[in-house]
């Protein structure tokens, strides 16, 4: 077998399930005694029925790690399954070359009564690996797990956390073929999710990775090819990582609104623009690099006193990502009219490719009594040809090139 050869393909694979469960086994008695009369021909969707995975198609070679993103109910989940032989698809084919290791559920693989140690063996067995190539690994495969104190305690007793480094110790040390992971690494500490990167980089070129993730940051950190599902479906299937992850984005810049986290009745928000920019479904478009000016209008029902206006911002991922605290301020001032609007300039906005939220908040003062705090004021999409994960890319120029 050359670096070069395909070690999964997928051709035409689809799965449908049934929402009801009598109705269910009533089809599965019906299709049962279809498959005995040797009828091959494909069923259409009955009542109650719907396509879980339909008509997916991809190709994995050696040293190729491919994202399986989409938000929850699109088919990723089936799909591993059917990868992992634990489900038989409706249609299609699936041919994987070489040895399989899968971290596709929590414990899933272990026998809660048998301890770690015991559940080392059994993976490897499962795996095709004889009793002397596990007793070269069993060592290493400890260590790793970081559980050397409880390895000989059933699995039942394992924490989350201790299932999942257990679980990818196995999956990873056995040096496998082909290696299916799913979003349990979100249980791990960031540590250990580290170290599991730094073992992925490690034994990617001899292996195929399939990666499901809901991080983002961690799809486009190690995969050089994605299918995004939808509904069951292939929305999107190819290399460009940054597209693909756009398109997941899509749902929540276009159907999420505003929210109104905390209000005292004092104020309310009457408008949010960005100057000179247009807006296309509630997002303005900016380049990076840009200076932008902000303003704000509001309506105050119940204060005397000019409010003080602070903003903070998060990324896709909704993790906060810098806040804005406009200098020059004057809270003692008294109120001339009901409808205030803020201006504010923020300079050189260096964040990276991609979407951000900015959080609107009113308050007494600076770390005061809050009057009024509105998720998603604005939305902005940041634009550059540059495709990074980190959340800034900071402005930077060769000075000098010596050789």
């Amino acid at each position: 077998m050359t670096d070069n050869d395909v070690l999964i393909r997928v051709e035409g694979v689809s799965k449908k399930f049934c929402k009801d469960l009598k109705t269910s086994l009533w089809y599965g008695v019906l299709d049962l005694v279809s498959n005995i009369r040797g009828n091959k021909n494909d069923r259409l969707l009955r009542d109650q029925e719907f396509w879980a995975v339909k008509d997916i198609n991809f190709e994995l070679r050696r040293g190729e790690c491919l994202g399986l993103i989409g938000h929850n109910g699109a088919g990723k989940s089936t799909l591993l399954k059917i990868l992992n032989g634990l489900i038989n698809p409706d249609a299609g084919k699936v041919t994987i070359k070489g040895r399989v290791g899968a971290l596709i559920e929590l414990g899933a693989g272990f026998d809660p009564i048998l301890s770690g140690r015991e559940n080392i063996y059994n993976n490897g067995a499962v795996l095709g690996f004889t009793k002397k190539e596990i007793n070269s690994k069993v060592e290493a495969i400890i260590d790793f797990a970081e559980i050397r104190e409880f390895i000989d305690m059933p699995v039942q007793n394992y924490s989350s956390g201790m299932k999942v480094r257990l679980g990818f110790a196995v999956a990873a040390q056995m040096e496998p073929d082909v290696l299916i992971i799913d979003e349990v690494l979100a249980v791990g500490d960031l540590g250990f999710v580290l170290k599991c990167f730094k073992t992925i980089d490690a034994i990617l070129p001899n292996t195929a990775v399939i990666f499901v993730s809901h991080s983002m940051p961690m799809v486009s950190r190690i995969c050089n090819q994605i299918v995004l599902m939808e509904k069951g479906h292939a929305n999107y299937h190819g290399t460009n990582i940054s597209k693909a992850i756009d398109l997941y984005y899509d749902e929540f810049i276009t159907n999420e609104d505003s929210n109104v986290v905390f209000t005292d009745d004092k104020i309310d928000l009457l408008e949010a623009t960005i100057e000179g920019y247009s807006k296309l479904n509630n997002v303005y478009k900016i380049k990076w690099g840009d200076t932008i000016i902000l303003k704000f209008k509001i309506r105050v029902k119940k204060l005397f006193k000019i409010p003080y206006v602070s903003l903070a911002v998060y990324d896709k991922e909704q993790r906060g990502v810098a806040e804005v605290f406009p200098t020059g301020q004057n809270t003692k001032l008294e109120m001339n009219s009901n409808e205030i609007t803020y201006t504010i300039e923020i300079k050189n906005i260096y964040m990276s490719k991609g979407i951000y939220n900015f959080t609107f908040t009113a308050s007494e003062s600076l770390n005061t009594d809050i009057y009024f705090k509105i998720h998603k004021a604005i939305t902005i999409q940041v634009e550059e040809e540059k495709q990074i994960w980190a959340p800034f890319l900071l402005d930077s120029n060769f000075i000098e090139l010596k050789n």
